[in-house]
């Protein structure tokens, strides 16, 4: 695990910094909110929510069996089984204390449907599981952190069934543009610290593709996430401040939020 991820994840707990709401830890989908007003914490937990649903109504998990890929504190496991009811649910991350924090979390839920929830380590590049264990895999706002999307994509193929969907939800450089990994580090601490990894979307819907999986998409939803995500941010950072400089990547053209799907055949 690298320093920066072990550190954010661990004892400094993004989950706890007050700019996430509700345990999730993402920046939000915020098409359903009136960007207008002054936004509310209801609006902030919707957005995370929403984030969620955008990307499982894309896995389409269904009645299958699904993973999520980066869990966090696990509240988007909850929210996939209480709306879209898989048959069972695991979530997968790589850092020890994140997975305490999510049983903890999730206690009652895990008591009163074991069969049904799990938490898993394990790094997205090496999962610790059989061949064809899941109709359905799906990751939100974690693939930024991956070091390795060859070994992920080639790893979401080796779980998924035959039909099986994955989606998955990140921020990515532009396609099209140079490289643009030293300017990003100049706008944005989590490149410089090397939470963040800065590649072009075509790094995973290629690794994708190479791993046999099919009909490969990226959807740009930079419009739905960036400007609601900088509203938000204002209440507690002034302009210029480098959280705010997410916004101005976007406006750049530098960085964008994508939804990448796929079906493995």
């Amino acid at each position: 695990m690298r320093p920066a991820v072990w550190e954010t994840y661990g004892p400094a707990d993004l989950s706890a910094v007050p700019v996430f709401a509700g345990g999730f830890i993402n920046f939000g989908y915020w098409k359903a909110v009136d960007l207008e007003r002054p936004l509310s914490q209801s609006d902030r937990v919707r957005s995370e929510r929403d984030l969620y649903r955008h990307v499982l109504d894309a896995a389409a998990p269904g009645g299958g069996r699904a993973v999520e890929i980066g869990c966090g504190l696990g509240v988007g496991c909850a929210l996939a089984l209480e709306e879209y009811r898989p048959a069972d649910i695991t979530g997968v991350d790589i850092h020890p204390q994140q997975l305490q924090r999510a049983r903890d979390v999730n206690a009652p839920l895990l008591e009163t449907r074991p069969r049904r929830l799990r938490f898993v380590q394990g790094a997205a590049e090496s999962l610790p599981f059989g061949d064809g264990e899941f109709d359905c895999l799906y990751s939100v706002e974690a693939a930024q952190h991956f070091p390795d999307l060859d070994a992920f994509a080639r790893e979401t193929a080796r779980v998924l069934r035959p039909g099986g969907r994955v989606a998955v939800a990140s921020f990515f450089t532009v396609e099209g543009t140079p490289p643009q990994a030293e300017r990003l580090a100049g706008l944005l601490d989590s490149f410089a610290s090397g939470l963040d990894i800065a590649r072009p979307v075509s790094g995973l819907t290629d690794a994708l593709a190479d791993a046999g999986l099919i009909d490969v998409r990226a959807r740009s939803i930079g419009a739905q996430v960036w400007p609601g995500w900088d509203r938000w941010l204002a209440r507690l950072w002034k302009p210029g401040s480098w959280p705010r400089n997410f916004l101005a990547a976007w406006e750049q053209r530098i960085l964008d939020y994508y939804l990448v799907t796929a079906t493995r055949p």
